[in-house]
């Protein structure tokens, strides 16, 4: 596993675990839309691929996901040594948020559904959940065993379900990082045309270049490592 992050490094907050879980613009990706019937385009994100619109924000091309690019807003991707992304995180000072994206039905939304479970796996173990109403319909308001708290947002989108899980500052008060809610807002899904099960996870991928990377990286400390264990040679 590696880390990949974007701007300053800086020590991960604890993870949402199994709780945020829940559920067994740019030229590759017009490429990807290109037959596909272009849908209105909404007055924020995430949008489809078929709907982004043509601004200038720089987004990191990680597959099923379009991650825009926030000034002050560091970007940190798990990814195995292939470039399989795992998970990603977006960190804002004391905020931080997970997201991830699964398909989901043509005809209707799993939201509804998936509040249900979290609030429902929450109390079976000793936590709790509320419902509030945000900017983008019902959330969940988490508290975890441990006495963390979370932020639970789900998005419905055509044959996509985008989850984003809240940590920190912004897991209480949704106006304290206006950055990571930027990043939501411009987030773009590419959902692809190949047939998959409900809520199962969209592939996630970094990008050729940054694998490249990860891969010398990861030669030159094994090279490093083999020198310092064989001194004679």
């Amino acid at each position: 596993m590696v880390i990949f992050s974007r701007q300053r490094p800086g020590a991960g907050r604890h993870t949402p675990g199994r709780h945020a879980a829940h559920g067994s613009a740019d030229q590759s990706a017009a490429t990807r839309r290109a037959d596909r019937e272009p849908l209105e385009v909404p007055a924020h994100g995430p949008y489809d691929v078929t709907a982004a619109p043509s601004d200038n924000l720089p987004r990191l091309d990680l597959g099923a996901l379009l991650i825009p690019a926030v000034d002050g807003v560091e970007l940190r991707v798990q990814a195995q040594p292939g470039g399989q992304v795992q998970q990603i995180m977006l960190v804002d000072g004391e905020s931080s948020v997970h997201l991830g994206a699964f398909a989901a039905p043509r005809s209707e939304g799993v939201w509804d559904e998936i509040r249900t479970e979290i609030t429902e796996s929450l109390a079976a173990d000793g936590g709790r959940a509320s419902e509030v109403d945000g900017p983008y319909g019902p959330q969940l308001h988490a508290r975890l065993p441990n006495g963390a708290e979370l932020r639970y947002v789900g998005i419905d989108g055509p044959r996509w379900f985008v989850r984003a899980v809240f940590q920190g500052a912004a897991a209480l008060d949704p106006d304290a990082s206006p950055r990571l809610a930027l990043v939501l807002d411009g987030l773009v899904v590419v959902r692809g045309d190949q047939a998959m099960p409900v809520r199962e996870p969209l592939p996630l991928r970094l990008p050729k270049e940054m694998v490249a990377h990860m891969e010398a990286n990861a030669a030159d400390a094994n090279a490093d490592t083999g020198e310092s264990e064989n001194p004679d040679g």
